[in-house]
């Protein structure tokens, strides 16, 4: 990615004549990594807490700053599409909550696991989905991660499980991989995502039980954007300390605006699973921009004022913005390359997302079962008409 930026720069610098070739410096002159002073954890049943003093190198720190941008801007233009009718039904917008994804990938591996509810855009993309592929997803099309079937709730990929529907189902799921990775011995974690909203579901108590009891690697997070739907978590939860709710299950409560914190709490919490001590329970306190969904102004259970609030003092993006820039981490020019760069990548994936043609009605059964289609019941079986092929 670095060798592509300084490629753009450089043209940047070309179309944009000498004051902006004298503004461009050597990466030489960059400050190569910088120690960061980050907020301290709430600990619960945890005798040890993630580093406070942490290290972002410069290449870190561009890497979290396009793919930020990336998610913020392709969530833009999804809102865009929505009110254009292009993209029709549920869709749950992620920004805002940028640096929750981000920090979160930064600290386990490709090869885990990852399940989400259905805010899930940013994670499919986090996940390895192209810009491409979750765009032509949203507007129904055959070029979509899930071949156009699958839409704003359903994507999936490599080591990714969605993208659920059905407010707290994942959990459990998740608990399912967990146990897996614990069965096969593969040293590997399934991080699994829910909000506040889901909570209070019984089934999330249930599987905290099952979890603990089997020691499962499994990172359960609790993406606290202060609101289910229209109602505020104080209305909602009779204890608001969501990274409590464990009881037995350490936990941690996280600043979910600052993606360096985010990096560290789940590097520790990866530690933790890995180790062999079983679950672990993170609350990120983030903020969503838009509302529950694109049906939800968001602002009558809310004011704009409070959403400017958020925007202006903990926005994830501007505050790594301003790390990298406050330590010569980063030029303004560099920084403008990337943004250029990306709201192309998203322009480019609109168009391909509005031409690419919908799938065809012959394609509405296909994979369906792994191998064989079902064997017939009283001569007949659910694709007598419609073939399903996988």
């Amino acid at each position: 990615m670095l060798t592509n930026i300084s490629s753009l720069l450089r043209a940047y610098a070309q179309k944009s004549g000498a004051a902006a070739a004298v503004s461009m410096r050597s990466y030489s002159d960059f400050t190569p990594q910088a120690t960061f002073e980050i907020k301290k954890c709430d600990l619960h049943k945890l005798d040890e807490a993630p580093a406070t003093e942490v290290v972002m190198t410069r290449e870190e720190g561009l890497k979290y700053y396009h793919i930020m941008q990336t998610i913020r801007r392709m969530e833009l233009k999804a809102d865009q599409l929505y009110k254009q009718k292009i993209i029709r039904g549920f869709c749950h917008l992620y920004d805002g909550q940028e640096a929750c994804a981000v920090g979160i990938e930064a600290a386990i591996n490709m090869s885990d696991h990852l399940i989400t509810a259905y805010r899930a855009h940013g994670y499919t993309y986090t996940r390895g989905g192209t810009v491409k592929k979750i765009m032509a997803e949203l507007t129904g099309r055959r070029g979509g991660i899930a071949k156009g079937k699958g839409g704003s709730m359903h994507m999936y990929c490599k080591n990714f499980y969605g993208g659920n529907g059905i407010v707290g189902a994942q959990v459990p799921l998740g608990a399912g991989v967990a146990l897996a990775c614990k069965y096969q011995g593969n040293n590997e974690l399934c991080v699994c995502l829910y909000g506040d909203g889901a909570a209070n579901q019984g089934q999330i108590f249930e599987t905290y039980n099952m979890a603990s009891l089997w020691k499962l690697p499994v990172i359960f997070i609790c993406e606290n954007n202060r609101y289910g739907m229209g109602t505020s978590v104080e209305r909602a939860a009779a204890s608001t300390d969501y990274y409590k709710r464990g009881e037995f299950i350490p936990g941690l409560r996280v600043d979910g605006m600052d993606v360096l914190c985010v990096r560290e709490a789940t590097r520790f919490a990866a530690e933790h699973c890995r180790s062999g001590k079983g679950p672990i329970l993170m609350e990120l306190q983030t903020y969503r921009y838009h509302g529950h969904s694109m049906s939800d102004p968001g602002i009558s259970y809310r004011t704009r004022d409070e959403i400017q609030e958020v925007r202006s003092k903990s926005d994830p993006i501007s505050l790594l913005k301003d790390r990298l820039l406050s330590n010569n981490m980063a030029s303004v020019e560099e920084l403008k390359v990337i943004d250029v760069e990306v709201r192309k990548e998203i322009e480019d994936a609109a168009q391909f997302a509005t031409t690419d043609p919908e799938p065809p009605l012959d394609e509405l059964c296909n994979h369906m079962f792994s191998n064989n289609p079902p064997v017939e019941v009283r001569g007949t079986n659910p694709w007598a008409k419609l073939k399903s092929v996988s």
